[in-house]
C-alpha cells in the first residue's frame, strides 16, 4: 500500500469516528476529495484507487485534470468548491456536475442560461456566508429564500443543499457549523420540495474540523490537504490561466 492509499485509509477511519461519535451511520456522509493540491498523476492515482468523484477550485485545473482522467479511460463525477466567476461558468459546466460554490443572483441567472443552452442540468448548492470575513463570498442568510425561489423558477437545476466554509479562527468553528445545521433545518422545512433529496444538504468541513462538521449534520466534507499530506507533487500552482490568473479559491 502506497502513501496517498495509507492516508486515505487513516481519512475514511476518521470520518467512520465520527460518525460513531455523533451517532450516525456509518458511510452516511461523503468524503469528497479536492485535488487542489496534487498534481494529474496523484490526481489519476486516486481516481484508479476507487475514488471517482473529485473536487477542484480553479478552472484550469479543473480542464487539465479532466482531460488528462479522460484520456487515460477513468472517468470520475467533477465537483467544482472555488469561487466561480460568470464568464467561466461555462467552462465549469462542461465538465463538473455538482457546483458547490453558488454565491450570487447573477451567477443563478448566468448557470441557468448556460444549462439551458447546453442542454445540462447541474447539481448545486448555494454558498452561505456566515462569518464576517471579507475574502469569503456568498450569500446572507436572509437572502437565501430569494436565491433558492430564483433556482426554483429555473426549473434547470438539482438543488442539493448549501455550502458553508468554517472561520479562519478555529474557536469559531462550532457556532458557525451550528448556524448552518439550524439554517439547513429551517430551509428544508420552509421548502420542502425544493431540494433533490427531499432536504437540505450541507456541504460543510475539511480536513481540520471534519469531526466537528459530521457533529453538526454535515453530509459532505471536503478534504484536501490530509489526504495528500507529506506526499510529492508539483502541486496545482505550476498552472497557469491564461485569460485570469487572479481567480479566487476556496
Amino acid at each position: 500500500m502506497g502513501a496517498l492509499q495509507d492516508n486515505l485509509k487513516r481519512l475514511k477511519a476518521r470520518l467512520n469516528d465520527a460518525e460513531r461519535a455523533a451517532g450516525r451511520s456509518v458511510g452516511s456522509v461523503q468524503l469528497l476529495p479536492v485535488t487542489k493540491t496534487a498534481d494529474p498523476a496523484l490526481t489519476l492515482e486516486l481516481a484508479q484507487d476507487g475514488e471517482l468523484e473529485l473536487a477542484e477550485n480553479r478552472v484550469p485545473f479543473l480542464e487539465q485534470k479532466a482531460a488528462e482522467l479522460a484520456a487515460a479511460g477513468v472517468q470520475v463525477r467533477w465537483h467544482f468548491i472555488g469561487h466561480l466567476q460568470r464568464n467561466k461558468a461555462r467552462r465549469v459546466l462542461k465538465l463538473a456536475e455538482v457546483i458547490h460554490s453558488v454565491d450570487s443572483l447573477r451567477l443563478i441567472e448566468t448557470l441557468a442560461r448556460i444549462a439551458e443552452e447546453e442542454k445540462l442540468r447541474p447539481r448545486i448548492f448555494l454558498e452561505v456566508l456566515l462569518s464576517s470575513e471579507n475574502e469569503k463570498s456568498g450569500f446572507d442568510p436572509a437572502n437565501l429564500n430569494s436565491a433558492i425561489e430564483a433556482v426554483i423558477a429555473a426549473q434547470c437545476f438539482d438543488l442539493e443543499g448549501i455550502m458553508v466554509m468554517g472561520p479562519r479562527e478555529a474557536d469559531g468553528t462550532q457556532q458557525v457549523f451550528q448556524r448552518a445545521n439550524a439554517l439547513a433545518q429551517g430551509l428544508s422545512d420552509a421548502f420542502p420540495d425544493a431540494f433533490s433529496k427531499g432536504h437540505c444538504q450541507l456541504s460543510m468541513g475539511m480536513s481540520g474540523d471534519l469531526e466537528l462538521a459530521v457533529a453538526e449534520g454535515s453530509h459532505v466534507v471536503r478534504v484536501g490537504s490530509a489526504l495528500f499530506e507529506g506526499l510529492v507533487s508539483t502541486g496545482s500552482s505550476a498552472l497557469k490561466d491564461p485569460n485570469n490568473a487572479s481567480e479566487g479559491a476556496a
